[in-house]
């Protein structure tokens, strides 16, 4: 199944996305996770492309630990740039298996450097459950087929 289809079974809005830019505050990122219950934001720039991705991760590993003031951080000194990406009309497979070479949790869909969206590994999952559930249920309606001694 391509990334498209499922994002379309999903219902997914690409008016729903949301960003942070490079030169916003890492408190800014904070709270757009927080507000929109997200782990992960697409880094865009003034042309709404991709530059990058900060992670709630992101945030700790390279605000908390080292004990640095992040008040006034911006995105662009911490978040990742380079950015794994699938396209729209990538494989669901390919998206999946990208995510487990990378060991990332969340990767930004694009149309050429423009985001279209961003899944997780939680999205993949559920869907992947609903379609499971759905195939389980239409086999139970499938006639039962004769044994034979």
């Amino acid at each position: 199944m391509k990334i498209r289809e499922m994002l379309k079974v999903m219902g997914f809005k690409s008016q729903a996305l949301i960003t942070v830019g490079p030169d916003e505050l890492v408190s800014a990122a904070i709270q757009k996770l927080v507000e929109h219950n997200k782990g992960a934001l697409p880094v865009c720039d003034d042309k709404k492309e991709l530059v990058g991705i900060i992670t709630e991760r992101d945030i700790v590993r390279k605000c908390f630990v080292r004990g640095s003031e992040f008040i006034n951080k911006k995105i662009t000194d911490i978040m990742t740039k380079e950015v794994v990406i699938a396209a729209l009309d990538d494989d669901l497979d390919y998206a999946i298996d990208t995510m487990k070479k990378a060991k990332i949790r969340h990767i930004p869909i694009a149309d050429g450097k423009r985001v279209e969206g961003i899944i997780s590994m939680r999205d993949i999952l559920g869907f992947r459950y609903e379609e499971t559930q759905t195939e389980i249920k239409y086999m139970q309606l499938l006639p039962k087929r004769p044994t034979f001694k």
